[in-house]
């Protein structure tokens, strides 16, 4: 359990944490996932916390842990716990469990990261499964635009959005999400997905020729921004071919 307390900590601290979590209702962790400390895997690694697969003690169900760092600039976990907790009321982001100062306890979302799965896209169908994706991403992320949530690194797609079983995509880690912004969820997105990044290329190549130009995404983008809305995203999504 040394990683509780990452990247240092006192033997107290790790103590007063093992003791945080028990009251959480995890009674056990299993180091397993894509993300790598030394040896020891976990499931993801950011500036704030470490997240690690964890057993809930009564349900024995596996559930999300992360971790606030003991070097972290957050003092707690309380306000990205709230947050997702807002998000969860529209439908986005893994369902809270429960919070603590240092814990943050939530859905394990099973899959693959979008860019892995977007390179394991073969077959037919190719482009409509590619389509479906986005346009649940999109709508996502229009569901926190109307519920005044900015994501805040949304576009940063590859980190944040997880596909699982199904073709089911998650939007993940609301630890830079406010309230005190002006949303652009969608706008970020839309941007991040056919414009400015590495998946924008992927994306490219699947559309092929049906690929609508730059002009005319920010043309919709611009609407979408000076009137955020159902017709506007409509708008969008027409532009887009969705």
């Amino acid at each position: 359990m040394a990683l509780i307390g990452y990247p240092t900590a006192t033997s107290r601290q790790k103590a007063a944490r093992i003791r945080e979590l028990g009251r959480l209702g995890i009674g056990s962790v299993s180091f397993s996932g894509p993300t790598t400390i030394g040896k020891t895997s976990i499931l993801g690694k950011g500036y704030v916390g470490i997240v690690i697969l964890a057993r809930e003690t009564a349900s024995r169900r596996l559930f999300a842990v992360k971790i606030r760092r003991t070097d972290s600039p957050r003092p707690h976990m309380r306000h990205e716990g709230a947050l997702l907790e807002m998000s969860n009321q529209v439908g986005v982001g893994p369902k809270v469990r429960r919070y603590s100062r240092n814990f943050l306890v939530m859905e394990y979302v099973k899959g693959e990261k979008i860019g892995d799965w977007l390179d394991g896209l073969r077959g037919r169908g190719t482009t409509a499964r590619l389509k479906h994706v986005i346009k649940s991403i999109i709508t996502d992320c229009f569901m926190l635009d109307k519920a005044g949530i900015d994501h805040g690194e949304i576009s940063k797609i590859t980190k944040h959005v997880i596909v699982s079983a199904g073709d089911c995509p998650v939007i993940i880690d609301f630890e830079s999400a406010s309230v005190d912004r002006r949303p652009s969820n969608v706008t970020s997105i839309t941007q991040a997905v056919f414009i400015s990044s590495a998946i924008a290329k992927k994306v490219q190549r699947v559309y092929g020729s049906t690929m609508p130009s730059k002009e005319a995404i920010i043309s919709s983008l611009r609407e979408y921004k000076n009137a955020p809305g159902k017709d506007t995203l409509d708008g969008l999504a027409a532009t887009l071919r969705l």
